[in-house]
Order: structure tokens, then sequence, then C-alpha cells
């Protein structure tokens, strides 16, 4: 940890004094999932009380800078990827500006006559014959969405598990048949995800979801409907309202 120092007789509350010290050396020293000092050792590093560090540790836990694990201790916490709702959204590219190696991996893949409900969503007609996707995407190896995707047959003849595995949905959109994206719409809803999620992300059902449903269109045709999961500890939301 830093060798900086609590000012006892400064104005600023120790604890708030603690936090900054410990939040600067956890952006500049320590990487994801690494383990922070025990209590203990950080009273005894600045000289402080037991109830500080717990104050300041309560703190950063409900900051989202830290998480603890019963028995095992107290670790950084992994980064938040931040999606600006007024911008077109690319797993891909995102996880490539966070310095993350992106991935996809193909759970599922048919095709069949949507129902009524997939209809609806697609505004296509009943029983007309869609691609089914079920794909996991993840961020250096660790799970972070998992999507479910209908796209309609006519608009992509020919689509192929292969290709959706060898390059970004989008990508392959473009250069294999000329769409042209015009724009997409995003639902949100927090959920509770059930255990096949749970397990698919690697996290415990108590974890929050986050629910997406996105529509994409191609002038006025919705070219794609799909409805994620993604997990609620890793993804935040923002927009920038001007007046």
């Amino acid at each position: 940890m830093t060798r900086a120092h609590v000012d006892k007789l400064s104005r600023i509350p120790l604890y708030c004094q603690l936090m900054d010290i410990l939040i600067e050396d956890i952006q500049q020293n320590m990487k994801e999932d690494d383990q922070i000092p025990s209590e203990r050792e950080i009273c005894e590093q600045y000289n402080v009380s037991r109830s500080t560090v717990r104050q300041a540790m309560q703190e950063m836990e409900k900051d989202g800078y830290i998480y603890r694990v019963h028995g095992k201790g107290t670790f950084v916490a992994p980064l938040k990827y931040n999606q600006d709702l007024l911008k077109f959204y690319s797993f891909t590219e995102a996880m490539k500006k966070l310095g993350k190696i992106p991935a996809s991996r193909v759970l599922k893949f048919e095709v069949l006559s949507c129902d009524r409900k997939v209809a609806r969503k697609l505004e296509a007609e009943e029983h007309s014959k869609v691609y089914k996707f079920v794909r996991l995407r993840l961020a250096d190896d660790r799970p972070m969405m998992l999507e479910t995707t209908y796209l309609p047959v006519g608009r992509f003849p020919g689509l192929t598990k292969e290709k959706l595995e060898s390059m970004a949905m989008y990508d392959m959109f473009s250069q294999e048949f000329s769409t042209s994206i015009s724009s997409a719409k995003e639902v949100f809803q927090a959920v509770s995800i059930n255990e096949e999620e749970a397990w698919y992300l690697q996290i415990d059902k108590a974890v929050p979801g986050l629910k997406i449903e996105r529509y994409t269109y191609e002038q006025d045709n919705i070219i794609e409907y799909t409805r994620s999961i993604a997990r609620g500890d890793k993804f935040e939301y923002c927009i920038t309202l001007n007046k």
C-alpha cells in the first residue's frame, strides 16, 4: 500500500482521508480482484482505529471500489463498463476501448418459425422464418452478458453459426449483407436472474441482473431483436441531458 499518512489534525474526517489514500492506491497500484490488506494491517499502517477503517471500507464497498468474500477477505472490485445511452452500442468495440479482449460463444443456433410474441417484436408475419441464437459475451474470458437474438431469415439468407463465430455480428451485417443500420432502440429493466443465467454468467442468483431489449432498424424495418441479461455488478448506463 502507499506510504501516504492520515493527518489527525485535519478537519477532514479520518475515514474520508483513509478512503482517499486507499482508493488512490487501488487505482495506481492494484488490479481487479487483487486482495487488499486486512483491517488490522490497515490500522497498524496508518495508525487509525478499527472503527475508522471499517467506516472507510463500508463507504468504499458502497461506492463499488471493493467487494468482500466471507472467510477470504476484501478485494478490488472489477471495473464497471459504462455505456453512453446516446451512442450506438457494440459490445466488441466497447471492450476493445477498455483494453479488454472481447469474445463470444455461440451456445445455440437454430432456424424456426416465430411465434406470436417474436413476430410482434420483429413486426413480422407469425410463423415466418427467423434465426434464433444464444451467445455468451465475455471480456478477458469473464462472462459479462447472455444474449438471445432473433433475425429474419429473409434479410440474412445463408447465415450460419460459423459466420457468427468468425466475426462481430454488426461487422457481419455490413460486410456480408450490406446492411445499413439507421437506428436502434433499447429498453432496460432490473431483473432477478434465473438459475441457467446465473450458471452461464458464473455469478450467484442474488446478484442483480439488467435486462436489455434491443430493436435494431434498417430504415423502417426491424432487422434484429435481442434480449440480453447483463451482470448488474458489471454494467452501468449513463445519459447526458442538454438544455
